[in-house]
């Protein structure tokens, strides 16, 4: 039943992440038709912003090889924003060269991570985007900027405050339209969230450019995703059935669930244009493809009780 609480948004855009961040660190390959059937199940669940893919080298990131294939597949949705990654120049020219006006990097907010996952040194690495931004932004795409290990590293620890603020506000100075604030370990707390969503606004860093990927390790990620629907964010970054992790650090388990984040905000009367029906049987649809039950409570909960 829903119940409205006060101070919380009247709609919420989910920026779906299950086809690329979700498949990325999948170990047997998921065929291209496959995953463009996937997106395209995605977008009749009422999805409209739909990650579809990663123009990275293939040796990085195997399972996200086909890039240039799966693209034209998917790129005909009307309605659909097929935001891509483009890690480098290379991975740019690629996806211009198809068409693609919506666009993404991705930085780190330390210097291990930097190093693991883009080999290079915090600050190389965001000398490296700026010329990327700059190119999309003369090419009138939209470009999000990826802030990872935001609430805490495997390796360095807890993640200070200041320290996401500075890469935050260098994505935007070069040109970013958007942030992702990562937890890609899913560490953080409510309290945390709301301390770094005030100091990014303390800094000149607007909430409205701000979004939230939270990772549900420690069972965090809708207790944090609900303080930052109080500090006024509307855009919440999900992957249908929880898949996912990252392939560079081991202990990030799944994204929060799609549908356990449509389940709450349903729930508080908050729209969101997806129907959660459909968005169950598309994950239960892709555990099969997987050979495997889907993490998510709530495709579990629905699947029971349908049977």
């Amino acid at each position: 039943m829903p119940v409205p609480a006060a101070g919380l948004p009247a709609r919420v855009r989910i920026h779906e992440v299950g086809a690329r961040d979700g498949l990325q660190n999948e170990k047997a390959t998921v065929p291209t038709e496959v995953k463009a059937e996937f997106v395209r199940r995605l977008a009749d669940a009422g999805l409209t912003t739909i990650e579809a893919t990663s123009f990275v080298h293939p040796d990085w990131v195997p399972q996200l090889a086909d890039a240039e294939r799966l693209y034209p597949l998917v790129s005909d949705l009307e309605g659909v924003r097929l935001p891509v990654l483009v890690p480098n120049s290379r991975g740019l020219d690629r996806a211009l060269a198809l068409g693609a006006r919506r666009l993404a990097v991705f930085a780190s907010a330390t210097e291990t991570f930097a190093k693991a996952n883009l080999n290079r040194t915090l600050e190389e690495s965001l000398a490296v985007f700026e010329p990327v931004v700059t190119r999309a932004k003369d090419e009138q795409a939209h470009v999000r900027g990826y802030v990872s290990m935001c609430f805490g590293d495997p390796w360095e620890g807890a993640v200070p405050v200041h320290q996401v603020v500075h890469v935050c506000k260098a994505l935007l100075d070069m040109g970013c339209d958007e942030l992702s604030l990562g937890d890609t370990i899913g560490v953080g707390t409510p309290g945390h969230v709301r301390a770094l969503l005030a100091a990014l606004n303390e800094n000149g860093v607007p909430t409205d450019v701000i979004g939230v990927h939270f990772h549900d390790t420690y069972g965090q990620a809708l207790a944090n995703t609900f303080a930052a629907l109080e500090h006024g964010v509307t855009t919440v970054d999900a992957s249908a059935g929880g898949l996912g992790g990252c392939p560079y650090a081991k202990s990030a388990t799944g994204n929060l669930a799609t549908e356990d984040l449509v389940w709450m905000l349903r729930g508080l009367g908050i729209d969101t244009g997806v129907d959660l029906g459909r968005l169950v049987a598309t994950s239960e649809w892709m555990a099969g493809q997987l050979g495997r039950p889907s993490p998510s409570r709530t495709v579990r909960a629905l699947s029971h009780q349908e049977q």
